[in-house]
């Protein structure tokens, strides 16, 4: 048994989506988290910077004595080299390959549509791992900026006006153009799920990465013998790097039920 938390990361608190399926998975399980609400989106930002801030964030998490590390980020997942997260002293996990596998299981008709930030869709990763998985694959990838702002400013209630005309404005191609699968490659995005499933319609099955990414990582906890063992008890911490006025508000957007837990700024760039 291993009682250390599993840290958690994202470029801002869309990394809760992961977190909410982590409690529901693993409540036995101590937490800590940590959201870069200061720097805040990663995805328009140089391939450079991002990598910056990743070795940052997993510093900090590494400071806190955690176990596992999951980067609940498309764009960190796409582009922090696989080769230094070998490296590190825990075990490391993006969102990438959970949500490339059940993508390829999904498709019927083998084609599927990517969304993420630019930085994401820009690296080309979901479209490497595709390729590998399903022969002949057709890929439709576009980067959605817009979202992420969206949701950390809380516009994803169901038929909101200005989220539904983004919405068509960068998925009307993406739909047109015949995919049955869609990966929604940014932890954000399922804060839109209703609304972009209902843009695309019943015959395209959604992709949720961080979702599939805690049900992996569960797995992976219980294989390497990293689990804590307990069945429940366990608690959140989280952790953010600019001021955590109203995070209450948005742990609740992003976490629903599983919403609770202290939170403190820390100067991230110290790490």
């Amino acid at each position: 048994m291993d009682t250390r938390p599993i840290g958690v990361f994202d470029s801002g608190l869309g990394g809760l989506t992961a977190v909410r399926q982590l409690r529901r998975l693993l409540p036995g399980e101590d937490i800590v988290y940590f959201g870069d609400t200061g720097r805040v989106p990663y995805g328009p930002r140089g391939r450079d910077t991002i990598v910056q801030y990743t070795r940052q964030d997993v510093h900090f998490l590494l400071s806190r004595n955690v176990k596992f590390i999951m980067a609940a980020c498309g764009t960190v997942s796409s582009t922090y080299p696989l080769e230094e997260a070998a490296r590190l002293p825990v075990p490391y996990t993006g969102v990438i390959g959970a949500a490339s596998r059940a993508a390829a299981d999904a498709t019927r008709n083998g084609c599927i549509g990517v969304i993420g930030t630019p930085a994401t869709i820009r690296s080309g990763s979901y479209a490497a791992q595709l390729r590998q998985l399903v022969p002949g694959v057709r890929i439709v990838a576009k980067a959605c900026p817009m979202f992420v702002p969206l949701v950390e400013n809380g516009y994803v209630n169901d038929g909101n006006p200005v989220t539904r005309l983004i919405i068509e404005e960068y998925l009307t191609q993406v739909r047109d153009a015949g995919i049955d699968t869609l990966i929604l490659g940014c932890t954000h995005y399922p804060l839109l799920k209703k609304m972009i499933g209902d843009f695309m319609g019943d015959s395209v099955t959604l992709i949720d990465p961080g979702k599939l990414t805690a049900i992996a990582t569960a797995r992976a906890l219980e294989d390497l013998g990293l689990a804590s063992g307990h069945r429940d008890g366990g608690t959140v911490r989280f952790f953010v790097s600019d001021t955590p006025e109203g995070f209450d508000e948005q742990e609740r957007l992003f976490m629903g039920d599983c919403a609770g837990g202290d939170v403190e700024q820390i100067a991230i760039e110290n790490y």
